[in-house]
């Protein structure tokens, strides 16, 4: 096997100057994810909200889109994509508590799936660091199965937990960059 090169990276001074706002932003969000976590209810009836609102502007684009492109061929298909997104975020808005557990469901049907996939592939290629593709594959499957077996309750939090925890991890990664560009 071959080593890994790596190349160096050249951080335009204007952006080390600025490493408070990256530290700032990070402490943000990993206050709102643990406030996610804390209120894991609110957080997933929140997101399911967002996500709907998010459709819902998909949809009035996708009209345009559509209308722009008049006797186009692919008028069918934005039109097509309008409906389902329309569809899609007007439930996720309207009922937000049923989609939150409907999602909940595909979402640990897609753990154990995507779980037990990854474990077969790390036994059977055995690529180096293979032990830790399994162990995240075991992870995986494991979350599956907890959050399976909590369905239709877990449906009320998952989500919001996960958005939390993604949120703390992901100030965590900003907190960590700007505290590497502050100057010594």
């Amino acid at each position: 096997m071959g080593s890994i090169q790596t190349f160096p990276i050249e951080i335009p001074k204007e952006v080390i100057q600025h490493w408070g706002w990256f530290l700032a932003f990070g402490i943000g969000l990993t206050i709102l994810g643990f406030a996610a976590v804390a209120q894991a209810f609110r957080a997933t009836i929140a997101t399911m909200v967002f996500f709907g609102w998010l459709l819902l502007l998909a949809c009035g684009i996708e009209i345009a889109q559509a209308i722009l492109v008049g006797q186009w061929a692919g008028f069918f298909h934005h039109l097509l994509a309008a409906v389902l997104f329309g569809v899609v975020g007007f439930l996720l808005v309207a009922r937000p508590l049923i989609s939150a557990e409907t999602l909940t469901l595909f979402m640990a049907s897609f753990f154990l799936v995507s779980g037990l996939f990854q474990f077969v592939a790390a036994l059977a290629v055995h690529w180096p660091g293979w032990g830790w593709q399994a162990a995240d594959a075991a992870i995986t499957f494991v979350l599956g199965l907890l959050v399976l077996a909590k369905w239709p309750l877990s449906g009320l939090w998952a989500i919001g937990l996960f958005v939390g925890i993604d949120l703390i991890f992901f100030g965590a990664s900003w907190i960590a960059l700007a505290l590497a560009l502050r100057p010594a």
